[in-house]
């Protein structure tokens, strides 16, 4: 440790070691495995690079983006840490000369990303050389159920296997419980030493804008808060990102696309002029970021939800890595839920892998939702507590509107408990709201004394509602695939009265059907919206005619409005909009969905799977 510290002066420039990197190096450099859970910021890579220059060997550091290599490499090298990398971008006689170096022992460190690391050639060559250690970064990548699965992650054991003497590290910002114990299983690392340092990045401020128009909202908060700041923009499509980069560069911000589908060149350069350039903002995928080095990244904006909390988290944590104050905004509207859901449920996937992701989206929705501190929620999902609401969110600046819905979340839990705690949460909305079923008779669930007594809410309302207990811990999913719902010891003192709960408000959108139409708010449409409105008027139109009514008698204007606004793709989704019954869903829903279908979400190209 003495020579440990040498290094950490003499090569990094840092007097002192942080958090707990002196007893994971400590761990290194006597043999034994580790796994390392650090915040992004938090020093992850000098728990590898520092006992690779102590021990004897070359450090072998799996990485998972070809694309990030480079500049870790040239970042050592400035250093003076013999540093290279193995990659499909070099040519042959340049690995050739990668690869003699390190039989000769004339390298420190060795990048490589899993694929080229699991070849016969590859680890011929490691067995004929000297290693110090495997350090396998961005660890969560192992996971089936993760943002960012890579299935060669999962043969990444083969290291403990054939190097059983040489030490191996795990690292990664983002891991649940249930994620770090895949980890530990996909790559044995049973016996290894567990480091888990706070997951709180307390410099960055958590905002979530609710309402349309997130471009508008977009700008406003860049005018606000960062008119002259690098930072990200992260959206779900291609064609979103090509679109936002073009649009904020006509407002005079210089902004630079990035996605899998540009030339490598073209992402390589904007890469680089991300990196190296001040006040640039890269609109990306998620294919952008994983394992960028930038400190002084002061926004992380995303215009579409994330899947999952691990992801919105691994993105968000590129901002401020410098620890200076950073934001991380996000645009959130109920057209995401739906695009987000309907590509879930078009997925090839298992079933069960569908309802591990549906209740991940869930989970994230939650944290839109919830009137109480975005950060402890957050925090919370990853298994540590916070005592004190932080202060650096939105919730905790300016408090959301709420309610006493302490009467309604007593209903949905009893309801959880009655039919069993062993059912998802539509089929408890659906007792709930008293839905003639024949799954529901078959169970007898008909005849508890909570079936129906919900029905002063639509089902919409209730997903709202549940979502939010789901997030203040009042329920639970089993996320062994079958997405049960389940009280925690927290439902205990709420069923019985002894505490109330506030909740955010219903939006206005989602009034009863009791409300009436002088009650009811007008939707308004930006301008894809009202394209697709006058296509569902020309509709029902035809309808119209075709059965000789007025077009009122099919749906209301106020109807079709809706329907252009939340966009429904299946028949519960088509329930939840006002006007709708049984009988008019019957004989015209697949007609409007139709319609809706056959145009593209907001007038973009059709969402595809982020790369």
């Amino acid at each position: 440790m003495e020579r440990a510290r040498h290094i950490l002066r003499s090569v990094f420039g840092y007097e002192d070691f942080r958090f707990r990197q002196s007893d994971i190096i400590q761990t290194l450099l006597d043999g034994q495995d580790a796994l390392v859970l650090m915040p992004t910021g938090g020093g992850k890579s000098l728990c590898y690079q520092v006992p690779a220059l102590v021990r004897e060997g070359a450090g072998v550091v799996v990485s998972p983006l070809i694309a990030l290599m480079q500049d870790q490499v040239d970042a050592l090298s400035q250093l003076g840490v013999r540093a290279a990398f193995l990659n499909s971008t070099q040519d042959a006689d340049t690995r050739q000369g990668v690869e003699q170096a390190l039989l000769a022992g004339e390298l420190d460190l060795l990048y490589i990303a899993p694929e080229r690391l699991l070849t016969p050639r590859m680890l011929d060559l490691l067995e004929r050389s000297r290693v110090a250690l495997f350090a396998i970064d961005e660890a969560h990548c192992v996971s089936q159920w993760g943002h960012d699965f890579r299935r060669e992650y999962q043969q990444l054991t083969v290291l403990h296997r054939q190097f059983p003497a040489i030490p191996r590290i795990a690292l990664t910002a983002t891991a649940d419980r249930r994620t770090r114990e895949e980890i530990v299983a996909q790559l044995d690392l049973a016996s290894a030493t567990q480091f888990i340092h706070s997951f709180d990045r307390p410099n960055i401020r958590y905002t979530i804008s609710e309402g349309n128009n997130p471009r508008d909202r977009l700008w406003r908060f860049l005018k606000r808060e960062h008119p002259g700041d690098a930072g990200i923009v992260y959206c779900l499509s291609r064609n979103k990102v090509e679109q936002v980069a073009q649009w904020l560069c006509e407002r005079g911000r210089l902004a630079l696309p990035y996605h899998a589908g540009l030339p490598e060149r073209v992402r390589r350069e904007n890469q680089q002029r991300f990196l190296r350039e001040d006040g640039v903002i890269i609109v990306a995928t998620i294919a952008f970021g994983m394992g960028i080095d930038k400190p002084d990244v002061r926004f992380v904006a995303h215009l579409n939800v994330p899947k999952s909390l691990e992801a919105y988290y691994q993105e968000t944590g590129r901002a401020g890595r410098d620890g200076l104050p950073a934001d991380a905004w996000m645009a959130y509207n109920l057209q995401d839920v739906l695009s987000l859901r309907r590509l879930m449920n078009e997925s090839d996937a298992d079933e069960a892998f569908r309802r591990i992701a549906h209740h991940k989206l869930e989970s994230m929705l939650g944290l839109c939702e919830l009137t109480r501190c975005r950060r402890q929620a957050l925090l919370a999902y990853f298994g540590e507590t916070l005592q004190q609401p932080c202060g650096n969110c939105d919730t905790c600046l300016q408090p959301p509107a709420t309610w006493d819905a302490t009467e309604a979340a007593q209903k949905a839990l009893s309801c959880v408990y009655r039919t069993g705690q062993r059912f998802g949460v539509n089929y408890v909305i659906e007792v709930l709201t008293g839905k003639e079923d024949e799954r529901i008779r078959n169970n007898r669930h008909d005849a508890l004394s909570t079936f129906g007594i919900g029905r002063e809410f639509k089902a919409t309302q209730w997903r709202h509602i549940i979502r939010q207990l789901i997030a203040q811990g009042f329920l639970d999913v089993d996320t062994d695939g079958h997405g049960a719902v389940r009280l925690t010891t927290a439902a205990r003192p709420l069923l019985r009265g002894e505490i109330r709960l506030q909740l955010r408000a219903l939006p206005a959108r989602e009034k009863t059907r009791k409300a009436t139409a002088s009650t009811r708010p007008v939707i308004e449409l930006d301008a894809a919206d009202q394209a697709l409105f006058e296509a569902l008027r020309v509709r029902r139109l035809e309808l119209a005619r075709e059965h000789s009514v007025p077009p009122y008698v099919i749906f209301h204007d106020s109807t079709l409005r809706e329907l252009a606004s939340l966009r429904p793709s299946s028949d519960d989704e088509m329930r939840s909009i006002s006007g709708i019954g049984e009988q008019k869903l019957a004989r015209f829903g697949r007609d409007f969905i139709a319609v809706i279908q056959g145009q593209s979400p907001r007038g973009e190209e059709a969402l595809v799977q982020p790369e």
